[in-house]
C-alpha cells in the first residue's frame, strides 16, 4: 500500500507540473498575441489588431487591456461592441487608462446615448492640463458636437436613408459615389481587397482605387469591376464626377500629395491616363474633391494649400474667355472654418452641397446646404442637412441624382457592412390621397362627411388635412405628406361618427395616386350616423418595470367592459418604450409591457382569441426623448382597434 501511494503521489506531481506547464505556455502564447496586437494597434491599424485582441479574449475574458485596445478599435466597424468592450474594460478596471473617460464619450456620442457622453467628456475634460489648450478645445467642441446630435436626433427630416447594399458595399470602406446622366452606370471608390494592387495600405485597408457598376434593375446592380484603363494607380486613386455628357471624369490621385485629374473616355469605352487639371488648382499641398460645373467653367474644389493649420476649405476657380483658368477664391468665411470642408457640389438651384467637420456638426463629416439667394447675390448661412441624412460619424460625399429626386452619400452608420457605405437618400413626397365614403351594409356612396386628417411630422409637429365628400358620389381628394399613419376623423352635421387609422405608404416624386375608400355604418335612410367612441387610453409604466400601476387596472377594466359590450371588436396591444438601453432589450420590455395588459385582460374574461400583442421598443415616440417627463410619455402600452375582415383596405396605384 505504501508503494502504491508513492506512485500516485509521483504521478500527481506529475500532472501538475504538467499542468502548470501547459498553463505558463497558453500564458506565453496570450503574451505573445497582445504584443502583436498592440504593434497593430498603435499603428492605428485596427483591423489587423481586432483578430489578435479576440483570440486574447477567448482565452483570457477579462483580460481589461484587451478588452480597452478592441473597444476603441471596434469604433470603426461595429460601435454597439465597441461600447460594450469599453464598459466591460471599465467594470474590471476603472483605472485602466487616463484616456477612458474620453473614449466612453466618443462611444456614447456615435451610439446616440447624448446625455452619458457630454457627462464622460466633461469628466475628462477635468483632468485635462491647462497648458493642453488644443486638447482642451477638441473636447470642447466635441460636446458642443453631441449638442447639436442631441438636437438634429430630437427633431428628425422627412427622408429615408437606405444601404446600396452588399453588391456594391464590402467590409471595407466605399465611397465617392458618381452616377451617370441617365442613372445606369455608377462609378465609385473602394478599399476592398479587390483593388488592382492588392496590398493593404499601413491602417489595414487597401489602396483606393475605382470601380464600375451598371444597374440592372431599381435596386440592384452588377458585381462591381475595377475600371478598365489608366485610371487606377499603385497609390490613392478616387472618383469624383462624370461631366461634359458623361464623356470625360474628374478623379482624385494621391500623387503630389494629392491632385485633381482629368480622365477622358476613349473610343474604345475605356479611360484614358489622367491629366492635372490644372497648375492653378494643383499644389504642392492637398487637394481632395471638385465639383466642376455643366459648362466646364467653374471649379469648386477643397484645398489644405492656403490655410494656417492645415485643415482643408473650398476654393472656386473660373476659365478665362481664352480657356486658361483664373485664380483661385476662396468662398469666404460664412463657409470655411477652422476646421475642414471638403466634397463641394453645385445643384442645378445654385444651392452648394458640401461636408464640413465645422459649423453645427454633429459628429465628423456632416453635410451642408449653403443656398444661393438671388436678390442679394450671394449665398446664405450653412444649414445642416440633419437627421437622419447626418449622424454622429462621418458622412460626406452627397451627390443628387441627375433629375434631384435622390441623393448619395458616404456615412459611417450603424448597420452598414463595415467601414463607410454609400447610401442612398430619398425625401418624402407628398401623395394624392383619394376615394369614397360608403355605407358598411350595402356600399352606398355618402356625400357631406367631412374627413380630417390628423398625423405628425417627422419632428413630431402636427399636420392636418381636410375634405368633404362630394355630393354626387361621396368621394373626396387630399394631398397629404407620405410615410405616416394618419388619424382620419370622420363626421356629418358637425357630429363625429368614428374615427379610423391609415397608414400612408412612402412616395419619392409628387405624382403618387393612393386609393382609400372608407366604410361606415347608416342608421336609416335619413342618412344620420351613430356617433362611436370608444376610448382606449394608454397605460404607463415605471422606468425598467411592466408592472401595471393601480391607475393602470382601472383603465384596462374600462377596456375590459367595451370590449364585452361589443363582442365582434378585437384589439391590438402595442409596447413602448423610452430610448434608454439596447434596441433589443427595449424590444423585450415592450413585449413584457404588452403581455402585462394582454394578462390583465384575460382574467377579466375577455376571450384570449380577441388580443394580440406587438412590441415596438423605443421605434415609436410619441414625444422626442429629451426629457424625463417626455420619456415618461413614451413608457406605455397602446390600443388600436384592429379592423374587421370585411373592412376594405387601401391600394396603391
Amino acid at each position: 500500500m505504501n508503494q502504491l501511494a508513492k506512485s500516485f503521489s509521483r504521478l500527481s506531481m506529475l500532472l501538475v507540473f504538467m499542468c502548470l506547464l501547459a498553463g505558463a505556455a497558453a500564458g506565453q502564447s496570450t503574451r505573445k498575441q497582445m504584443r502583436a496586437a498592440n504593434k497593430f494597434f498603435n499603428k492605428e491599424n485596427y483591423r489587423a489588431a481586432l483578430p489578435l485582441y479576440e483570440e486574447v479574449l477567448a482565452a483570457d475574458p477579462n483580460n481589461a487591456k484587451a478588452l480597452y485596445n478592441a473597444g476603441i478599435s471596434f469604433l470603426t466597424f461595429d460601435k454597439e461592441k465597441a461600447a460594450d468592450y469599453l464598459y466591460r474594460a471599465q467594470q474590471l478596471k476603472p483605472n485602466i487608462d487616463e484616456e477612458l473617460e474620453y473614449w466612453l464619450g466618443r462611444v456614447d456620442h456615435i451610439n446616440y446615448r447624448f446625455d452619458s457622453a457630454i457627462e464622460h467628456f466633461q469628466n475628462y475634460q477635468k483632468e485635462i492640463p491647462r497648458r493642453n489648450e488644443v486638447r482642451r478645445e477638441e473636447v470642447a467642441q466635441l460636446i458642443q458636437h453631441v449638442r447639436n446630435a442631441k438636437r438634429e436626433v430630437a427633431n428628425p427630416k422627412d427622408a429615408f436613408v437606405d444601404n446600396l447594399g452588399g453588391t456594391v458595399n464590402t467590409a471595407f470602406s466605399e465611397h465617392s459615389p458618381v452616377i451617370s446622366s441617365d442613372y445606369n452606370y455608377l462609378l465609385f471608390t473602394s478599399r476592398s481587397e479587390e483593388a488592382t494592387g492588392g496590398k493593404p495600405a499601413q491602417d489595414g485597408e487597401y489602396y483606393e482605387d475605382i470601380f464600375e457598376t451598371n444597374r440592372v434593375g431599381d435596386e440592384e446592380w452588377e458585381k462591381p469591376r475595377i475600371v478598365a484603363g489608366a485610371l487606377n494607380s499603385p497609390g490613392h486613386d478616387a472618383s469624383i464626377q462624370l461631366f461634359d455628357n458623361d464623356s470625360k471624369l474628374l478623379l482624385y490621385q494621391s500623387v503630389n500629395n494629392g491632385d485633381i485629374m482629368v480622365s477622358e473616355r476613349q473610343p474604345d469605352g475605356s479611360w484614358g491616363a489622367p491629366k492635372s487639371i490644372s497648375d492653378k488648382v494643383n499644389t504642392r499641398d492637398f487637394e481632395s474633391d471638385a465639383f466642376i460645373t455643366p459648362d466646364g467653367n467653374t471649379l469648386y474644389y477643397s484645398t489644405s494649400h492656403y490655410s494656417e493649420n492645415g485643415d482643408l476649405d473650398l476654393y472656386m476657380i473660373q476659365r478665362n474667355q481664352n480657356g486658361t483658368w483664373g485664380n483661385p477664391r476662396s468662398l469666404g468665411r460664412a463657409i470655411n472654418t477652422p476646421y475642414d470642408e471638403d466634397s463641394p457640389y453645385l445643384a442645378n438651384d445654385g444651392t452648394l452641397y458640401f461636408s464640413s467637420r465645422g459649423n453645427n456638426s454633429m459628429g465628423g463629416y456632416d453635410i451642408f446646404a449653403a443656398r444661393y439667394d438671388s436678390v442679394a447675390n450671394r449665398r446664405g448661412r450653412p444649414e445642416n442637412l440633419g437627421y437622419p441624412v447626418n449622424t454622429p460619424d462621418d458622412d460626406t460625399y452627397y451627390r443628387l441624382s441627375p433629375d434631384g429626386t435622390y441623393a448619395y452619400l458616404s456615412s459611417y452608420r450603424i448597420g452598414g457592412y463595415g467601414e463607410k457605405d454609400i447610401y442612398t437618400i430619398s425625401y418624402i413626397k407628398t401623395a394624392a390621397l383619394n376615394g369614397q365614403v360608403f355605407t358598411k351594409a350595402d356600399s352606398i356612396p355618402i356625400p357631406g362627411v367631412e374627413l380630417l386628417f390628423n398625423g405628425l411630422q417627422a419632428d413630431k409637429r402636427p399636420i392636418t388635412y381636410r375634405d368633404v365628400t362630394k355630393p354626387d358620389s361621396g368621394a373626396y381628394t387630399v394631398q397629404v405628406l407620405s410615410g405616416r399613419k394618419y388619424q382620419v376623423q370622420l363626421s356629418r352635421d358637425n357630429e363625429v361618427i368614428e374615427t379610423q387609422e391609415i397608414e400612408v405608404p412612402a412616395v419619392v416624386d409628387d405624382t403618387t395616386s393612393i386609393t382609400y375608400n372608407f366604410y361606415i355604418e347608416f342608421v336609416d335612410s335619413t342618412g344620420v350616423l351613430p356617433k362611436r367612441e370608444f376610448a382606449m387610453q394608454p397605460v404607463y409604466f415605471d422606468t425598467d418595470e411592466y408592472e401595471l400601476r393601480p391607475e393602470s387596472m382601472q383603465e384596462l377594466d374600462s377596456i375590459a367592459r367595451i370590449l364585452k359590450a361589443n363582442p365582434t371588436m378585437n384589439i391590438s396591444i402595442e409596447g413602448h418604450t423610452d430610448s434608454r438601453a439596447s434596441d433589443a432589450y427595449n424590444m423585450t420590455l415592450g413585449q413584457n409591457r404588452a403581455d402585462a395588459a394582454y394578462d390583465y385582460l384575460v382574467s377579466q374574461g375577455v376571450s384570449p382569441k380577441r388580443l394580440v400583442t406587438v412590441s415596438y421598443g423605443e421605434r415609436r415616440p410619441v414625444v422626442p426623448n429629451t426629457s424625463e417627463e417626455n420619456m415618461q410619455m413614451n413608457r406605455r402600452t397602446e390600443f388600436q382597434v384592429l379592423p374587421r375582415q370585411d373592412e376594405a383596405a387601401g391600394t396603391v396605384q
